[in-house]
């Protein structure tokens, strides 16, 4: 995730995000976090096989952004009959909205077979459950990226020009006071560059200064319907 873009929904760094489903004494609990690429979500499946080796199974889903190309999505049944884990999983997960995840669902076989449409039920369910405790705990975040401009200024126009800039929505990263001040913003060209035009007679100008990336607490709307 860091092509400038669109915002993009994901889930915040820290603690994995957990949730459960049970029936007929098979318990089913789906482990969520967020993954920059695709070995991050295998090291996801690794150390989970590793906590609980006594579980039947640990079927997985992600969906990885990849600059410049397609998104990479992928499932695993592992051992499950095929279709019944990994592909229910990836769907609740396309579903979701939410990019750069990865979900293990770990299962503990309880003694009675579910038959397809019960696995196919209880792995999306294990799913859904921990998509819902991440927004319920606040832990599902809009990432944004925007292509970040600097340009140097006298001091005396540097306070206007910057009280201007936050005015029209523009994000101001830095502002260094040398023998001028060199003013670095983040926002679309469009908009910040009438305003520098007006605030210096056309006596300076933006220049490309990379992207900055902002990340704030997502709500319910922001998924696309």
């Amino acid at each position: 995730m860091t092509t400038t873009g669109g915002p993009v929904l994901t889930l915040s760094s820290g603690p994995d995000v957990r949730g459960g489903y049970e029936e007929k004494r098979s318990r089913f609990v789906g482990v969520l976090r967020r993954v920059d690429d695709e070995s991050a979500a295998r090291d996801l499946v690794t150390e989970l096989r590793r906590a609980h080796p006594g579980a039947r199974h640990h079927c997985s889903a992600f969906l990885v952004d990849v600059p410049g190309a397609n998104r990479i999505e992928r499932s695993s049944d592992d051992g499950e009959p095929s279709g019944t884990a990994g592909t229910p999983m990836l769907e609740v997960l396309r579903g979701s909205g939410l990019s750069g995840v990865c979900v293990v669902v770990v299962r503990w076989f309880g003694g009675t077979k579910l038959g397809t449409g019960g696995l196919v039920r209880a792995y999306g369910a294990a799913v859904s459950a921990a998509l819902d405790e991440a927004w319920r705990t606040s832990r599902v975040v809009k990432v944004t990226h925007m292509p970040a401009w600097a340009t140097e200024v006298d001091h005396a126009v540097a306070g206007g020009l910057e009280s201007a800039l936050r005015d029209a929505g523009a994000q101001v990263v830095d502002v260094e006071y040398g023998r001028r001040a060199r003013m670095t913003v983040a926002g679309a060209i469009e908009v910040i560059d009438p305003i520098l035009a007006t605030r210096t007679s056309g006596g300076a100008h933006w220049e490309p200064a990379g992207e900055t990336t902002t990340e704030n607490a997502a709500e319910p709307r922001d998924v696309e319907s």
